[in-house]
């Protein structure tokens, strides 16, 4: 990493980011910008103390990286606030030193995942009274988490269909498997159909993201060890989780092998036939794809190459819709007016079906449809991909 106080210089000030910033957005607030938040950054680099105001706007920033696509200094915001937030955890009070710790000892944990959605489905079906007297953070899990998900097996080596023309690994992750099975399940399919024998170890964890974006880097290093040893051997470690590919390529020896599930699509060439999918589609840039890792054209090619598909475009797509990890779990009322103002971005499409590549993205944006009282189908890219190679409805 670059000098920080070098880093910090880069920024002119121009202000090309602010109409990206989720925050600044919604509030409206300088030290709520990056600029803003960059120049609190230079004032601790000359001394000044870090205050809890100070970490209050750090800890309110999404990560969503938006700033850095919008900025044409090449300011490397991601690395500041990355850096940033580990002396955040330094210094922060007990009470949310707490909360994390409880969240960070459930969500990188695919079994603790797994037990914890069978008492999700009971505060379900305790009604709206009992409902409004837990605590926010409950209540905002209860509207994100998908009801009624059954977990999918899957065995530890897909083959390929046909020539083998590559050996991937196949990251399951902690979120998407515990909530979204079958995009795993529809990723190993469309890999194998595309050539590629699929490696799924069993005993694969976590890959880290929650915890490198959020300033546990020794947590974020720790996992990503595990990983390089479960995936040994494999030409290309593939990942269908937006989030997750960020953080594996960003540090750690797996970054030259990661590719996003339509990155290594589109490298890799199809062979696969596509049957028709007649359906209005729009598509969702989640933030770690789109702006961390530069991936806009690829899941784009792919869906315009499905016959019958039309894919149409969303308003504001720079604008996070308020998932961002763990944002929207410890930030529930500002992330639930992003997700609002998103899904009337998405519904404004006319679209039947929106699509994505984050398990956070579908979640936020399913829960803020339903909010609005209205509906519309969500898939991630790879069951668009699966239903079209196989003939089905998404």
């Amino acid at each position: 990493m670059a000098d920080r106080r070098e880093l910090i210089d880069d920024c002119v000030h121009c202000g090309f980011c602010l109409p990206t910033c989720p925050t600044y957005v919604l509030w409206g607030e300088e030290m709520d910008s990056p600029r803003g938040r960059i120049q609190l950054m230079l004032q601790q680099s000359e001394g000044e103390p870090l205050t809890p105001a100070m970490a209050g706007h750090f800890d309110a920033c999404l990560g969503c990286m938006a700033c850095v696509t919008a900025c044409p200094s090449g300011v490397r915001y991601d690395e500041l606030i990355t850096e940033t937030r580990a002396m955040v955890e330094q210094v922060r009070p007990p009470a949310g030193r707490a909360l994390r710790a409880a969240v960070f000892a459930l969500f990188p944990y695919r079994r603790r995942l797994a037990l914890a959605k069978a008492p999700l489905r009971g505060y379900r079906m305790i009604g709206t009274p009992f409902r409004d007297r837990l605590p926010a953070t409950l209540r905002t899990l209860l509207d994100l988490a998908p009801p009624g998900v059954r977990t999918a097996r899957l065995p530890a080596v897909v083959p390929a269909l046909g020539r083998r023309r590559a050996r991937v690994g196949m990251l399951t992750g902690c979120v998407q498997q515990a909530f979204f099975p079958g995009v795993n399940a529809a990723t190993a399919r469309v890999l194998a159909a595309e050539g590629c024998e699929v490696v799924i170890p069993p005993e694969q964890g976590c890959c880290g993201a929650l915890s490198r974006h959020s300033g546990r880097a020794q947590e974020a290093d720790r996992f990503a060890a595990g990983l390089e040893r479960a995936f040994a051997g494999v030409d290309a470690l593939v990942v269908n989780a937006a989030g997750c590919g960020s953080a594996l390529k960003e540090s750690g020896p797996l970054a030259a092998r990661t590719r996003d599930l339509s990155e290594f699509l589109v490298e890799l060439g199809p062979v696969a036939p596509r049957l028709p999918v007649p359906v209005t589609a729009a598509y969702h840039d989640a933030c770690h794809l789109g702006h961390a890792q530069g991936v806009r054209a690829q899941p784009r090619a792919l869906l315009r190459a499905i016959p019958g598909l039309e894919l149409r475009e969303i308003a504001d797509a720079e604008i996070c819709c308020g998932s961002a990890g763990i944002w929207n779990v410890l930030n529930p009322g500002p992330a639930a007016e992003l997700g609002d103002r998103k899904a009337s971005d998405v519904l404004a499409t006319g679209a039947s079906l929106l699509v994505t590549a984050n398990p956070g993205c579908l979640m936020q944006i399913a829960a803020a449809v339903q909010r609005a009282g209205t509906t519309i189908r969500l898939a991630h890219t790879a069951e668009v991909l699966d239903a079209s190679i196989r003939g089905v409805r998404p």
